[in-house]
């Protein structure tokens, strides 16, 4: 435990996001759990470094920047920008944000590797396996699922490869008696067990850590035909962003590993607990403290999916609803051992009930009664009712410690609903003590005067508590009760503030939302993200053709001269279409979209060179072109103005 007064160190680091794909809100939940862990440490006093980043090498990333027609340096410089800008605007303090392409990275993972290799504990084989590309791993038959990836359960293709190989099997036993012997080291409980019984007791295999099969990564340093694989790579990351040396010559790295906490998913648990310290145990490094993995964060009851229509991302939810009440939502909502999930509805809810009504109005009506009461000066404490203060200043004292034993356990809800709950018991108070009936007496000037206190230095002390979840928050209630007094020491007893200074003037700190007006509103954007991602996944799944292919096509503008109904077919209209030196007859499903007479006139564009086709008992000359809008909405491509018979090219 931390004593006051002494500065100890505190090393605290997310996983790094991969490149891939700009985040969305599930991804950056680590970062914001990981920030408040960070900034309710500094509050305590300790001296706190807190390392993110990406990882931004591998197949994958080359893969995508090929398909992008971008270099994968391009590809990666663009999406590392997004990510950071996200951790950005989600008012995270981390102190490095490391890119496992910054060249001091590279340049210590090369020292890693040739150190590792001249140990023997590196060694170069041939490896032949089924090779999953999303994940970057290498499983054996046996460990698949339904011939998939056991991970993500995509298809996996079968490899084989000239490799360098990672000695994993020889320090299995080491590790082991390890993990048994610090039963901190893997968070939670389950977590462990599933370590220790599903992979390592079972037996390690050696790992891979270099490929040939792709150019994107860092060269092994004494055989350039080899690019180090990810595990290296991005796992060196915790130590490298330290400015780790072979020869301990880095002061950061002396000052801080090893890391007191890695704050991880637990899709990814398994790496950090299993490869991360027998590499470290290999160089002979201390290893980290503790490894918590981390639920997911789901929509609703569904992982987030751009084919579902359900993805969301931190800066939509930002522009909606405000950086703090983003990071109140997660925080509150995710548990420490099971999933957790994100609902529209349920964050209006909260937004309102916790932010507006508990909190903003106990701030608003308290600071608001004291610019009416008392010309907005803090009263003096000077006539208390023990049998309602008592009770009162206990409970808020009692707060801290619900607060700081919840963040050792890595229970962040648990921590922040210790918070909530003493605004909770503020608003209780004020209905108890009822100051707006005390000041039609003048006789209870005094009796008012120690209510309001005590509710400001209420409020001054739930405000410091709320600054590891809601910064932003934090400063403009302080602001508004007049004080900058936020010291971790000053809040532990209730009665730090000194009377007689002026507070501010009440303003709302959040408005309530129309619950309904706004699920309207998010429901039309999700139908359409909906079918945006549907539309595109039918784009991708088309064949390619090629150039010669696409000439084969005529089409020409053509316009309609007559349109009637076929009788018998809801669906179909018949029309007489002229290209201008002959005439078509062409059957086109647009009825239900147009009427006859609103079509003559209109220039079309036509698939000139078709085959004929019978259509509700019609020859249909050709074809019209026209956008399928979805839900059976079909849209012409009108091409009015444009001279009959005219080729479009």
């Amino acid at each position: 435990m931390h004593k006051p007064g002494i500065r100890m160190k505190y090393y605290i680091t997310t996983a790094i996001a991969y490149t891939s794909k700009k985040p969305h809100i599930g991804n950056s939940y680590e970062i914001v759990l990981t920030d408040a862990i960070a900034r309710f440490r500094r509050l305590q006093g300790y001296d706190v470094y807190f390392c993110t980043g990406t990882d931004e090498h591998g197949q994958k990333i080359e893969e995508l920047a090929k398909a992008e027609g971008v270099t994968p340096k391009e590809h990666v410089d663009r999406v590392a920008g997004e990510i950071r800008a996200i951790c950005d605007l989600l008012n995270t303090t981390y102190d490095r944000f490391i890119r496992t392409t910054d060249a001091d990275h590279e340049a210590a993972v090369q020292s890693i590797f040739k150190r590792l290799y001249d140990k023997g504990d590196i060694y170069k084989g041939e490896y032949e396996g089924n090779y999953c590309v999303p994940c970057e791993s290498f499983f054996t038959d046996a460990q698949l699922k339904d011939g998939k990836c056991p991970d993500c359960g995509r298809p996996v293709t079968r490899a084989k490869e000239e490799a360098y190989f990672f000695r994993l099997s020889k320090y299995q036993r080491q590790l082991e008696e390890y993990i048994e012997s610090h039963p901190d080291f893997i968070y939670p409980e389950a977590r462990k067990n599933e370590m220790l019984n599903n992979f390592i007791r079972p037996g390690l295999q050696d790992l891979c850590v270099s490929r040939t099969s792709f150019r994107w990564g860092i060269p092994v340093p004494f055989d350039d035909r080899h690019v180090i694989y990810v595990w290296i790579d991005a796992l060196s990351n915790y130590i490298t962003a330290l400015g780790y040396r072979a020869d301990g010559s880095s002061d950061l790295y002396k000052k801080y590993w090893p890391a007191d906490v890695h704050i991880v998913g637990k899709d990814i648990v398994r790496f950090h607990t299993i490869y991360w310290p027998i590499m470290l145990m290999a160089l002979g490094e201390p290893l980290p403290k503790k490894v918590y993995g981390h639920p997911w964060l789901l929509f609703g009851e569904d992982k987030m999916s751009k084919s579902k229509g359900n993805v969301i991302y931190a800066d939509e939810l930002v522009e909606r609803f405000g950086t703090d009440a983003v990071r109140y939502y997660l925080l509150s909502e995710m548990p420490h051992a099971s999933d957790g999930s994100i609902s529209y509805a349920e964050m209006i809810d909260r937004f309102n009930s916790d932010l507006a009504n508990t909190l903003g109005n106990l701030v608003n009506r308290t600071v608001a009664m004291t610019n009416q009461y008392f010309g907005g000066i803090l009263p003096c404490r000077s006539e208390a009712d023990d049998a309602v203060d008592l009770p009162f200043k206990r409970d808020i004292e009692a707060v801290l410690p619900a607060e700081a034993a919840a963040f050792d356990a890595f229970k962040i809800a648990d921590a922040l609903e210790a918070v909530i709950g003493g605004a909770k018991r503020s608003n209780k108070y004020i209905d108890e003590t009822q100051p707006w009936a005390l000041a039609k007496d003048p006789e209870k000037k005094a009796r008012l005067s120690t209510v309001l206190y005590n509710l400001i230095e209420a409020i001054r002390i739930i405000a410091v508590e709320l600054s590891p979840f809601m910064p932003e928050t934090t400063d403009r209630i302080l602001a508004q009760i007049g004080t900058d007094l936020k010291s971790y020491e000053s809040i532990q007893r209730f009665g730090g503030l000194e009377p007689g200074f002026r507070v501010g003037e009440a303003q709302p700190l959040f408005v309530r939302i129309n619950a309904p007006q706004l699920l309207k509103e998010i429901e039309a954007e999700m139908r359409e993200k909906t079918r945006a991602a549907k539309c595109a996944a039918q784009i991708a799944g088309v064949a390619k053709i090629g150039v010669d292919d696409f000439a084969k096509v005529d089409l020409r503008v053509a316009g309609i001269m007559t349109a009637e109904r076929v009788k018998g077919a809801k669906k179909l209209l018949k029309l007489t279409l002229d290209l201008g030196s002959e005439t078509r007859t062409v059957v086109s499903g647009i009825a239900k979209q147009y009427k006859p007479e609103e079509l003559i006139g209109r220039r079309v564009i036509m698939v000139s060179n078709l085959q004929p086709a019978v259509i509700g008992k019609i020859e249909s000359q050709g074809m019209i072109l026209a956008a399928d809008a979805g839900e059976d909405d079909v849209r012409l491509i009108f091409a009015d103005g444009i001279p009959l018979g005219s080729q479009v090219k």
